[in-house]
Parts: C-alpha cells; sequence; structure tokens
C-alpha cells in the first residue's frame, strides 16, 4: 500500500525470534482545546494491529504529535490482541458485530473473492489475515465505532471444536444437526 494522502502500509517489526505484526492506522483526528492563550492542538490514531495468522487487536491512541499518538496506539493494541478461529483464508461463519451505532456483517467467502470490506473493517481484515471475506457495514460510518463493531463480531466468532467443548457433545454430533 502506497503512503500517500497520510496513510501508512503494513508496518513490519522484526527482531530474531520475534513474530512479525503488521499496523495500520485507521484513522488520525486533530481535536483543538480552547485555552486563554489560543488553542492547543492534540492528535487521536486508532490503530489496528495483527499478525496475518488469526490474531488481531485495536487501540486508540492520543497524544500532541502524531507520531507519538500511533506509536502509542500500538503498543495499547499488541496489549488488546484477540485469538480468531479461521477456516483457511476466511471466517469461520457469517456474523454481525455492533458497537454503539455501527453493526458490521462479516461473511465467509469463496477462496479467490478477496477482502470485500471498506477502510475501517478492511484493515482489521488484513491485519487478521484473512483473504476472503464479504462486509457491509450498517449505521454508521464513524471509523471509531466501525472497528470495534467489527472487532466484536471476530471476538464472539467460534469453531467447530470450542461449540462441541461448549455444548459438551462430540463433532460428529453437530455436523449431523445441520
Amino acid at each position: 500500500m502506497d503512503n500517500r494522502r497520510g496513510r501508512r502500509g503494513p508496518q513490519q517489526e522484526q527482531a530474531p525470534g520475534e513474530f512479525t505484526l503488521i499496523e495500520r492506522v485507521v484513522h488520525i483526528n486533530r481535536v483543538a482545546k480552547v485555552v486563554k492563550g489560543g488553542r492547543n492542538f492534540s492528535f487521536n490514531a486508532i490503530v489496528v494491529v495483527g499478525d496475518g495468522k488469526g490474531q488481531v487487536g485495536q487501540s486508540l491512541g492520543k497524544a500532541n504529535e502524531v507520531t507519538d499518538a500511533i506509536n502509542k496506539g500500538t503498543e495499547l493494541a499488541k496489549r488488546s490482541m484477540i485469538e480468531v478461529p479461521l477456516k483457511g483464508t476466511t471466517i469461520t461463519h457469517p456474523i454481525v458485530g455492533r458497537y454503539g451505532a455501527a453493526q458490521v456483517l462479516l461473511k465467509p467467502a469463496s477462496p479467490g473473492t478477496g477482502v470485500i470490506a471498506g477502510g475501517p473493517v478492511r484493515a482489521v481484515m488484513e491485519c487478521l489475515g484473512v483473504k476472503d471475506v464479504l462486509t457491509k457495514v450498517l449505521g454508521t460510518n464513524n471509523p471509531h465505532n466501525v472497528v470495534k463493531a467489527a472487532m466484536n463480531g471476530l471476538a464472539r466468532c467460534r469453531d467447530l471444536r470450542s461449540v462441541s467443548h461448549q455444548r459438551g457433545v462430540p463433532v460428529r454430533q453437530i455436523l449431523e444437526m445441520d
């Protein structure tokens, strides 16, 4: 991805013995506080971090400089990473994630479909390592709420083994129910 218009492409961190992380800046917002001497400006940065193999995290970093806000967001996102079960290059089942007025519909897609998603959801999916998925953002398109809604949906995704363990029945019995 190119670096025009303030976008940052996937950032790779490499150290011996460590795994690489993909970092995406979803949105940067400048906020102003009016004080006696004028305005004080600070920045918010929504950052999504993932390993490309089923782990993803998101966070909001705030600081007086853009780079500091991005660095803070990255560190917080690393701490908030969740494990998402994947089925090949897609998610395991359709699900709707909700947060505030935002709803994000996530549907698995056949191989070769690609990531059909808008900006904030695309960043989450690419950091997660999903190659084929269909998404639709319903309600608000506020990037804060859209990212949190996508994360909510992904956090509620289950694979067949976890469902069978939760219900206390063998996997074969669950497959026969469908």
